[in-house]
C-alpha cells in the first residue's frame, strides 16, 4: 500500500499528489533510537522547493475551499478508515523510528483515527448565523449580517517528533475541513511515520496539492517556510524556545503554538495517596516522560509525603525497562542530546543535596526512571522540562504554598489536584495559571473535542477539533440592505 513513499528506502515528499525527490538530491538518515540501525533517509529540500510546493498549495486550495463540506468530510472518513486498516504496521513504524512502545504506539494510530472522524463530523457543524440590526441602539430592521465560515488559505502544519502521526493528523483534519491547503513539516526524527499518513489522505482521495510535505532540516528551510509571503497560518507544536522564536519572526500570521510544560501533581492532605501515586507514575513516566503533558513534579504537603513518596517508588519498581520491540514503558530516549539533558539535571540534583529515591542508571540514550525527594528551588530540576523519565517531589507545609510554588513556573500548560474535598479542588483550579486543571487524575490531553491550550511560555490559542477548525477559518459578513 505505501509502496510509492520510497524508493529503497529514500522516502520522498507528496507534491500534488504524487511523490517526488526534492531539486537538491540530498537526503537525511534516520536511525532507529533503540537499535541505532538506519531505518531510511528522507528528502533534504531547499529553498527552491519551498517556493514550488508553497505555489502548488496555493493553486490547489481554492476548489478545495469550494467543495461541499460533507464531500471533505467523506475524504476524511475513508482516511480513518485506511488507518484502521494499517494499525498494526503503522504501530511497529513508531516503535522502530521513534523507540515508542508498543502499547502507546498502537494508541496514538486508533486515536488519530477516532480523531479524524470526529474532525469530519464535526466540521458539519461549523455553520453561519444572521444577525438583526436593530438589536444595536440607532438601527432599525433594514440591515441584517448574514456570516459565514471561510478558509484562511495555506496552513504550515509543524508537528514535533513524540507523536508525528496523531499531532501531525490534529493539524491537518481541522485545517482540511475548515477549508484549506495543507503543507506539512514533519519533525527530522519522525518524518517517515508521519509521510506515511500524509499518503493515507491522498490514498482517501484528497485532491492534488491540498496536501503537501516538505521535509528537511529546520535551520535551512525553518525560518523561510514560516516567514514565506502566502502562508496564512502556522500551526506548531514543539519546544517553546522554538515557538518564542517563531512568534517573533512570523509578523501578523495567525497561528496556534503548543510548546513546553512543567506539569505539577499537587497532593493535598485529604487525597487518596495509593491513587495519586498510580496516577502520578503513569502520567510522568509513560513513553520515558517525553510528553508536554507528562506529570514533570510534584507538589505535596508534608503530612503525606513520606507515603506518597514511598508509593511512588513501589510503582516505578514495577515498570519494564528496556526497548520497545520488547513492550517496556521505559525506553531510550529519541537521540543522545535528549539524555545527555536528563543526566544533566540529574547531576545537578543530586549535587544540591537531593534525596535520591530510585534511578540515576543510564544506558546510551536509554535513562532508568529517576526519583527525587527533597527538591528544592535552586535545583535546576524543580523548574526546567527535563523531556524525560525523572521525577522531582516538592514539600511544602500548607495549600497556598503549593499553588504559589505551582505559579512560579514560565510554564502553564496544565496541573492536577489531587484531594477528597470538592471545594478545595476549586479553590486550588481557580488560582492555578494554567490553561487545564485535572482533579483527581494525572495531567493528560483530551479527549480531543476538549479545549486544549497553554498559557505563558506554553502556548498560544487554543486546540480541541471544533476550536482548532474555527482557528483555521474566519468570520466573513456579508451585510444585506434592505430598502
Amino acid at each position: 500500500m505505501f509502496e510509492n513513499i520510497s524508493n529503497n528506502k529514500i522516502y520522498r515528499n507528496l507534491f500534488d499528489g504524487d511523490w517526488k525527490e526534492c531539486c537538491g538530491g540530498k537526503t537525511i538518515k534516520i536511525f532507529s533510537p533503540s537499535t541505532e540501525e538506519l531505518i531510511g533517509e528522507v528528502q533534504s529540500c531547499t529553498k527552491e522547493d519551498v517556493n514550488t510546493i508553497i505555489e502548488n498549495s496555493k493553486a490547489n486550495q481554492k476548489d478545495w475551499g469550494d467543495m461541499p463540506i460533507n464531500h471533505r468530510a467523506s475524504i476524511l472518513h475513508k482516511a480513518a478508515s485506511i488507518l484502521d486498516e494499517n494499525v498494526d504496521y503503522l504501530a511497529k513504524l513508531l516503535q522502530l523510528e521513534i523507540a515508542k512502545d508498543k502499547d502507546s504506539a498502537i494508541s496514538e494510530v486508533k486515536r488519530t483515527a477516532d480523531f479524524i472522524r470526529f474532525t469530519a463530523d464535526e466540521g458539519k457543524h461549523i455553520g453561519g448565523e444572521a444577525i438583526n440590526a436593530d438589536s444595536f441602539p440607532g438601527f432599525d430592521k433594514n440591515k441584517f449580517s448574514l456570516v459565514t465560515r471561510v478558509p484562511l488559505g495555506i496552513v504550515l502544519a509543524i508537528s514535533p517528533f513524540n507523536y508525528p502521526i496523531n499531532l501531525s493528523a490534529s493539524k491537518i483534519a481541522p485545517a482540511l475541513m475548515a477549508g484549506n491547503s495543507v503543507i506539512l513539516k514533519p519533525p527530522t526524527q519522525g518524518s517517515i511515520s508521519a509521510l506515511h499518513l500524509a499518503e493515507i489522505f491522498n490514498l482517501a482521495g484528497l485532491p492534488k496539492g491540498v496536501l503537501n510535505t516538505v521535509t528537511g532540516s529546520g535551520s535551512e528551510i525553518g525560518d523561510y517556510i514560516v516567514t514565506h509571503e502566502s502562508i496564512n497560518f502556522i500551526n506548531f507544536t514543539g519546544s517553546t524556545e522554538v515557538g518564542k522564536h517563531i512568534a517573533k519572526i512570523a509578523g501578523m500570521v495567525p497561528m496556534l503554538l503548543e510548546l513546553g510544560g512543567k506539569d505539577a501533581a499537587i497532593v493535598l492532605g485529604d487525597a487518596d495517596i495509593e491513587d495519586a501515586a498510580n496516577d502520578i507514575v503513569i502520567g510522568a513516566y509513560s513513553y520515558s516522560g517525553q510528553r508536554c503533558t507528562a506529570v514533570k513534579r510534584v507538589i505535596v504537603l508534608n503530612s503525606v509525603a513520606d507515603e506518597l513518596v514511598n508509593l511512588i517508588k513501589k510503582n516505578i519498581e514495577k515498570l519494564k525497562v528496556g526497548s520497545p520491540e520488547s513492550d517496556a514503558s521505559i525506553i531510550p530516549l529519541i537521540d543522545k542530546k535528549s539524555a545527555d539533558y536528563v543526566q544533566e539535571l540529574i547531576d545537578d540534583a543530586i549535587e544540591k543535596g537531593a534525596k535520591l529515591i530510585i534511578g540515576n542508571k543510564r544506558d546510551r540514550n536509554l535513562i532508568y526512571p529517576t526519583l527525587f525527594d527533597f527538591v528544592t528551588p535552586d535545583m535546576r530540576v524543580a523548574w526546567e522540562e527535563p523531556f524525560g523519565p525523572v521525577l522531582p517531589v516538592i514539600r511544602v507545609n500548607n495549600l497556598d504554598e503549593a499553588i504559589s510554588l505551582a505559579n512560579k513556573s514560565q510554564y502553564g500548560l496544565q496541573s492536577s489536584v489531587f484531594t477528597k474535598n470538592i471545594d478545595d479542588a476549586f479553590y486550588v483550579a481557580r488560582r492555578l495559571e494554567v490553561g487545564t486543571v485535572q482533579i483527581n487524575n494525572k495531567t493528560e490531553r483530551g479527549p480531543d473535542h476538549f479545549p486544549f491550550l497553554g498559557v505563558k511560555a506554553s502556548g498560544m490559542g487554543t486546540q480541541g477539533i471544533r476550536y482548532s477548525i474555527e482557528a483555521m477559518s474566519r468570520p466573513k459578513a456579508i451585510v444585506l440592505n434592505i430598502d
